[in-house]
């Protein structure tokens, strides 16, 4: 398999010969040989790579979450410009001498993480100038098959969905962000350097490459496995498991007793996943320095797993035990100031209302399914593999 940078060091750079270069990436973006793509255009004597844009967590992809990342210096010479601070897109003073933004970027497959969206607002700026966009394409390592969540409703679009797509897209990054502009009549010029040899049914894992991490709390391919339904709990005063080895996969909080937790859970017959108890102390973040108590997340059949449910069922379990110690994370988050975290996760406020009202996970999912139907139909012709 070749991805698009791949793609483009077999041939040269050809398609960006002569041209000044923005690059919107991350250095865990690499080659098959885990090179990474700042250093192949920056090493390409056909190219001039003239600036860098880096999303949430920095260039360097060593910042922790919300963390505001300021402009920097690439080894002493390009100038790195944040999408992730003060300002979310690229001012027309940083795109005013480029000839095309090249992006390279690991999407997730999930609607929170938030690299795509700051593709989006680089595509959306580039468009206005009139700048070439090209999208080097990568797998999405949930599979490009899947589609699962609920959709986002008017009024609740945020930095964790700018646009209506379900938590899990089951897309790639070129063709999320080449359907987008179309529906949304950005009119970008966009070119997207396919991945070639990519089955859209596989999962990460059976490519055998090495995953590199895309940010802190994404250290391998079984926190993107489960990080649909897990990240819901950063709405909630429930540890999602950062400040520990296992972010995502262990969750929990000081008041939780874990082995009832557990047989709660069981209860539920999740599908797909199974629960161990356990007991952790976060360095960081929630509960810093606090023993808590709670699981961690074991997908057994990935193909049966609905992280998104699952992660409503987890919530509700843990209110059901615990209704005097849970709470709903209040705002801000990810810059949205009046919504609630939890609203804008979901992308709505009835799920929230609905969890606190008792109504069951079946009940709620039967809510979205027109929208993900819909969606499946819209998505269709803006697939590129098979």
């Amino acid at each position: 398999m070749l991805t698009g940078i791949d793609r483009c060091v077999r041939y040269d750079f050809a398609p960006f010969r002569g041209m000044r270069i923005g690059l919107l990436s991350a250095i865990a973006c690499c080659d098959k040989n885990l090179t990474p793509t700042v250093s192949l255009f920056a090493s390409a004597r056909s190219v001039k790579l003239e600036a860098l844009f880096a999303p949430e967590h920095g260039f360097h992809a060593a910042g922790q979450d919300q963390v505001k990342i300021p402009d920097s210096v690439y080894r002493g010479a390009t100038r790195i410009h944040s999408t992730y601070g003060r300002k979310r897109k690229p001012s027309y003073a940083a795109l005013n001498d480029l000839d095309a933004i090249v992006i390279d970027l690991h999407d997730i497959g999930t609607r929170y993480y938030t690299f795509v969206w700051s593709a989006m607002l680089m595509i959306k700026a580039a468009a206005a100038r009139r700048k070439k966009i090209f999208i080097l394409d990568r797998p999405n390592p949930l599979n490009g098959v899947t589609v699962q969540g609920p959709l986002i409703e008017r009024g609740f679009e945020s930095f964790v969905g700018l646009y209506s797509v379900p938590v899990r897209h089951g897309m790639t990054i070129a063709e999320l962000c080449t359907m987008l502009d179309h529906v949304h009549y950005i009119d970008a010029d966009i070119t997207v350097v396919r991945i070639k040899g990519w089955p859209r049914r596989d999962y990460f894992d059976a490519r055998h490459a090495p995953w590199t991490v895309p940010s802190p709390n994404m250290p391998r391919f079984s926190t993107a496995l489960v990080y649909p339904g897990m990240c819901l709990l950063e709405g909630t005063n429930v540890s999602e498991g950062r400040g520990t080895t296992t972010p995502f996969e262990m969750f929990g909080a000081p008041w939780i007793d874990p082995l009832c937790l557990a047989r709660e859970l069981r209860k539920k017959d999740i599908p797909g996943c199974d629960f161990r108890p356990a007991y952790f102390i976060p360095v960081f973040h929630k509960y810093q320095d606090r023993l808590c108590g709670g699981l961690q997340l074991h997908v057994r059949q990935r193909n049966s797993f609905d992280p998104f449910s699952a992660g409503l069922e987890i919530i509700r379990a843990i209110r059901g035990l615990y209704p005097r110690e849970f709470a709903w994370r209040q705002p801000p988050y990810e810059f949205e100031r009046d919504r609630m975290p939890f609203d804008i996760l979901c992308g709505n406020s009835w799920i929230r209302e609905g969890i606190e009202r008792g109504t069951t996970v079946p009940a709620l999912r039967r809510r979205w399914q027109a929208d993900l139907t819909r969606f499946r139909s819209l998505r269709r012709k803006y697939l590129l593999y098979a």
